[in-house]
């Protein structure tokens, strides 16, 4: 059974125009910016609502950057991909500071993809963005394979003007899914992979092992 998403959406906020800019070092301060954090787990259109978000503002001829993790190249180097296969072309980072340092003084939306793979200086940039007048899209797995919360999301959903939460469907009983099941052997956090590695779960189906990996049942 496929995992197609089905979202729940928060009020997102309308385009807006960026207003005059006053003197501020590498980048221009402009009108008070703001944080969206798109949160959930695999294959519950995270990704898919990141990039619709970022072809809606480029509709309205603003400025867009994009970012994702280095680590991340199952799909592309220089896209982001959704499981949906909807792209949008970003650009390849290694740490949250390379973020900060490859922003254009024109920017005036930021998209961040994948950024529970980030180091947890990623908060201060986005909330330094936002403060510089940004509008800064963040997308990310919210909690790991043994179910545990994944920094720097939870922060980053602290901080958050809007939040959205995804959900995909549970492949065993079609509920609606919250995790991502691990059915493959490793222990390691930070395993990237897709179909066929993990599977979206409901709570009742979800299998954590915080200290073993989850085999793919029978």
């Amino acid at each position: 059974m496929n995992s197609s998403a089905t979202m729940t959406r928060s009020n997102e906020p309308e385009d807006v125009e960026v207003h005059n800019r006053s003197e501020h070092p590498g980048l221009a301060r402009r009108s008070a910016g703001w944080i969206e954090v798109i949160a959930g787990s695999m294959f519950s259109g995270k990704s898919e609502e990141l990039i619709r978000r970022l072809r809606r503002a480029k509709i309205a001829r603003q400025k867009v950057q994009v970012f994702k993790p280095e680590i991340d190249k199952r799909f592309s180097q220089d896209h982001i991909v959704s499981h949906s296969e909807m792209k949008h072309e970003s650009a390849n980072v290694r740490t949250a500071a390379d973020v900060r340092a490859n922003i254009q003084p024109d920017t005036e939306v930021v998209g961040i993809d994948e950024a529970q793979f980030f180091d947890n200086e990623l908060i201060q940039v986005v909330n330094e963005l936002a403060e510089l007048g940004m509008r800064v899209i963040v997308a990310g797995l919210d909690q790991d394979y043994t179910g545990k919360p994944w920094e720097p999301m939870p922060q980053l959903l602290a901080v958050a003007e809007y939040i959205t939460k995804t959900h995909a469907i549970c492949v065993k009983c079609s509920q609606p899914a919250n995790y991502s099941q691990r059915i493959f052997e490793s222990e390691e956090r930070v395993a990237v992979g897709a179909t066929g590695m993990y599977e979206a779960r409901c709570r009742q189906c979800f299998v954590p092992h915080a200290d073993a990996p989850t085999i793919h049942p029978d």
